[in-house]
């Protein structure tokens, strides 16, 4: 038994992976439900797993022949790496506001077309926050403890403290050509079914995470001489700063295709 403790270090190591991969990578193919993956597969059950595994490993580079020794060590490297990626995310979540919803007019944010409220309602999306409302006061953040520094703050304080460089668009071009930039940089950056409607003056588009599949909505107000955007995630509390960083490449691709 001690003889082959190595080979099932290894193997267990390499379960632990499949495990992690199915729990990041199966929503995105509708093998396992978001939930599920992320609050049981991860946040609960895979400390657990990454525990279990770490402790045979250990006994078998300890306990086990010296000549297998590195088995061993890829069985303990692999939940010491899965280890360090959760601290990370849990650290990234530290750092950025517990918020979902993003846009460069905190006074007056892009609203999004009826096609796409219609889609997030059938999605059972998170719905459209009021920024000027404060979180502790919408029920999606009613969890928050009572020392949070955000709970009295609205979306509009937030974003302005913790995203400050997140700034309107200027542009001179005729109003059909930045919108026809919008729309190219949209794609440009990756977004999917875009839309663009002349009379109100928006593009939209879908962006997908690598990780989970999560699926976020993006507009685009293109007003006299300035483009707004906005981007809201369909699902979670926390975006890890996705919506914020997706904004900022975004308005890196419009003002390369404006050219200004």
């Amino acid at each position: 038994m001690i003889a082959k403790l190595p080979k099932y270090a290894l193997w267990l190591a390499l379960a632990l992976l499949v495990w992690f991969a199915v729990a990041v990578f199966g929503p995105k193919f509708g093998m396992v439900d978001w939930r599920f993956a992320l609050g049981t597969m991860l946040r609960e059950v895979g400390p657990i797993l990454i525990g279990i595994t770490a402790l045979v490993a250990l006994v078998a580079l300890w306990k086990g022949p010296r000549g297998e020794w590195w088995k061993a060590a890829l069985a303990l490297a692999i939940p010491a790496a899965l280890m360090a990626g959760l601290a990370s995310v849990a650290s990234k979540a530290q750092s950025v506001p517990p918020i979902h919803d993003v846009a460069t007019d905190t006074a007056n944010p892009p609203t999004f077309s009826a096609a796409t409220m219609a889609i997030r309602e059938m999605a059972e999306a998170n719905p459209i926050n009021d920024y000027s409302v404060p979180l502790g006061e919408m029920d999606a953040w009613m969890g928050l403890p009572d020392d949070s520094p955000v709970k009295g703050q609205s979306h509009a304080q937030i974003i302005a403290e913790a995203f400050p460089d997140l700034q309107p668009i200027a542009f001179t071009t005729d109003r059909a050509d930045a919108m026809a930039s919008v729309s190219a940089a949209m794609s440009d950056i990756g977004l999917t079914d875009i839309r663009s409607d002349v009379e109100a003056g928006t593009v939209e588009g879908t962006a997908e995470t690598f990780a989970f599949g999560f699926k976020d909505d993006v507009v685009a107000r293109v007003g006299d001489g300035v483009i707004d955007l906005r981007s809201v995630s369909r699902v979670g509390l926390s975006d890890l700063g996705y919506n914020a960083a997706r904004l900022r490449e975004l308005s890196a691709a419009i003002e390369a295709r404006l050219g200004e």
